[in-house]
Parts: C-alpha cells; structure tokens; sequence
C-alpha cells in the first residue's frame, strides 16, 4: 500500500518554518513572523496565504495596533488533520484521537492481562480505532497517522516490538506492529519507545520554559529512560530503553529470576522487585498489615504494597524507603553522566507516594557532583501517566515540519 509521508503532506522549507514558528508560539503576528523568519514580505504574504488555503492555517483575529492597522493573528488549524496515539504498556495500554491541537476527542484503555497477547491486542486497536474515526466523521486521508510508544527493545525503523519482558501474555516477541496496522488502517504508523514518546509529551507540555536538555526516567515494572538534548531526543546505535535498569549499584547484589546483572538497579527499584522484597520478609516472620490483606506471602502484590504504604504500614514503609535510596543513587549516576537541567520522573513507583519522589530526589541531590553549582530541576512532569500516548501523538505532529 502507497501511503503519503507524513512529512510530504506541508511541501517546502518555508512553508514548514512558518508552521512551525506558528505552532510552537500558539497565536502569532504577520509583523512577529517577518522578524522571526527573515523573509521579505511578499514572500511572507504568499507563504501564509497557501498555507491558509490548503487548510493548514486559520486568521484568529487581529493583535494590538502599534500605531497603524492593527496586524492580522494566525495560529494552525486545529481541524487540518488528526492523529492517534498509542501507548503500549505492560500494565495498560491507551489509544486517543486529537485533532491538530492536541484536543482529546476520544480514549480507550485495554487492561494488559494475561489474555491480551498481541493479535488481540492490535486487532482491537484496529477495530477501535476505525470505529472512533466514523463516530467523529473522519475519512483515512484526514488522518496524519498513529504514533505508538512501546515498550523496549524494539526496532523502530523497521516496526516490530522485538523482546520485552515482563508482558503477563504469551507472544510478545517479533511483533510486527507498524505494518499490521498500516494494512489494516491505510494510514501512516509511527513507532518508538515508550519513554521517548513520553519525554516527546512533556516537552511540548512545559513550551513555557526552553528546557533544552531534559531527562526522562519511567519507574515501574521496569525502569526506562530517554534523552533530549538541544531540543531533540537523542538516540543510541540500538533502542535499549530499559538499559538504565541494569546499571550496577551493588557488585555482590542479588540477581531478578536470572535475567540481567547482578546488583543492578531494578533489582533494587522496580514494582517487581518491591514484591519480592515484601515477599522474603514475610516468610521471615515480619510483621505487617499485609498479612492481613493476603495471608500467602507470595500473592502480596504491588496493589497492597501500595495500601499498605497509605497505612504507614512500618515493614512497607522499609521497603519503599530502601528502594527510593537505591533509585536515587542510580539517579545521581545519570546526573553526573547527563547533566541534565531538567529530570521529569514518572511510572507507577514514582507515583505511588510522595515520600518515593522525595527520598529519591534527596539522595540523588546528595550524591551529584559539582552539588551546589550544578542545580537540575525535579519534577514529577504535566502529564502523569499519559506522557506517554500523548507524546506518541504529538511525535506524528512533529513529522509535519520535518525535511
């Protein structure tokens, strides 16, 4: 199937910078565009002109008079076109539509258990997603394309998901993502890892502050990263989103069902390893509240721990406090590798309490080199949990102003 390329659709340099200037600025002047672009005027009037005729820019009033006419304002159409993003997780996953904008229209949520193995899974985004685009009356060509960030590794020049672990279904292995659902949509796919797709989100969500260098870093299952640097997202010779997890905080440390290194850091902070904390103290003999929620240690999940640590629960306060330290030292190695201005920390374990963020942001302060000429921003970013799918939207988006 011949698919027009996302960055084709705007044709020439001029008219993506336009765009582009308009889009990250919201609402804009003819006046502010000609000193932003440096184009002579005619060149400016014709550019904005065909922009505006081929649908991709609307007039939205007239900004304040410095003395003369009072200058026309333009901003992108939001209704120019539309795109999907998906998020692939190994707890959830979550498909939206958005028009240009980023305005949600419409989401849905698949729960990740054990019956969700790939071929449901992308038949029921297939299906969603033609049914959410006749209920909006939008035709295949309106549609930009679907970005998709999934978890890691994966391949995302050729499509395919390669061998994530941790998935509670069978099959996820080799998935051929981006042409299966290009056959079946008969639009563009677009696929990434999950943290670059959320580092993607936030970035467009703080515009306000040109945080050129930003890290990311997603604590949950597993623990996964990504980097912009300069504004871009700066990516390695092979998608090892999960990498950061096998940093080695403790060389004679213990090992995750044989897989990975040896005292690596999701050994130490990642929901997985938090339950096998909990369930060796049990059968110690500790005592806890989570005796009382499951009386067989090895059925204490992350849900109890979770309720426990709201009840103060003294052996799961422990367990959290000893794996937000070991996060925030593997967090303080990052720091002094990247020097980062900015770290956005998200993912199920960083959301669970506040005591989590805290602790680990302490402990990585204390530890970071040049500490206190060096000061990098914290935060738990603007989006939460959909960092992710709104990223992988916005990373189709992207592809517009793209040479």
């Amino acid at each position: 199937m011949q698919l027009l390329s996302i960055h084709e659709r705007i044709g020439s340099r001029k008219h993506k910078e336009i765009y582009e200037l308009i889009r990250r600025q919201g609402t804009v002047s003819k006046i502010d565009l000609l000193e932003q672009s440096q184009m002579t005027g005619s060149t400016l009037t014709r550019t904005l002109e065909e922009l505006t005729a081929q649908g991709w820019l609307v007039e939205a009033g007239f900004g304040e008079s410095t003395g003369g006419r009072r200058p026309i304002l333009y901003q992108t159409n939001p209704l120019g076109g539309y795109v999907f993003g998906l998020d692939i997780s190994r707890m959830s996953s979550k498909l939206i539509l958005c028009d240009l904008h980023m305005n949600k229209l419409e989401s849905k949520s698949w729960v990740m258990d054990d019956s969700m193995t790939p071929t449901r899974l992308l038949m029921e985004i297939a299906d969603t997603t033609l049914a959410m685009m006749k209920a909006h009356g939008i035709a295949a060509d309106s549609v930009l394309g679907m970005g998709i960030g999934a978890v890691g590794p994966l391949d995302r020049f050729a499509g395919v998901i390669l061998e994530p672990l941790y998935f509670p279904a069978a099959g996820w292995r080799d998935v051929h993502i981006t042409s299966f659902l290009q056959e079946k949509l008969g639009f563009p796919i677009s696929l990434d890892n999950g943290a670059n797709t959320a580092i993607i989100g936030e970035s467009w969500s703080d515009r306000n502050r040109d945080y050129r260098h930003l890290l990311y870093v997603h604590v949950g299952v597993g623990i996964r990263s990504a980097m912009m640097s300069n504004g871009k997202v700066v990516y390695g010779a092979v998608d090892m989103e999960g990498s950061i997890g096998q940093m080695i905080i403790q060389t004679d440390g213990p090992r995750l069902d044989d897989r990975g290194n040896y005292g690596c850091l999701e050994t130490f902070a990642s929901i997985y390893a938090l339950e096998q904390q909990a369930h060796s103290r049990l059968k110690q003999g500790r005592e806890s509240s989570l005796r009382y929620m499951e009386k067989d240690p090895d059925r204490v999940s992350f849900t109890h721990l979770v309720q426990a640590l709201k009840d103060s629960d003294p052996l799961t306060v422990e367990i959290f406090s000893q794996a937000a330290t070991y996060f925030g030292i593997g967090l303080s190695n990052l720091l002094n590798i990247l020097h980062p201005e900015k770290v956005i920390l998200g993912g199920s374990l960083i959301s669970s309490h506040p005591s989590f963020f805290q602790m680990a942001t302490r402990v990585a302060i204390r530890n970071t080199y040049h500490y206190p000429n060096y000061q990098v921003v914290f935060s738990q970013g603007h989006l939460g949990e959909e960092a992710l799918v709104t990223g992988a939207a916005i990373m189709v988006i992207n592809q517009l102003t793209e040479v």
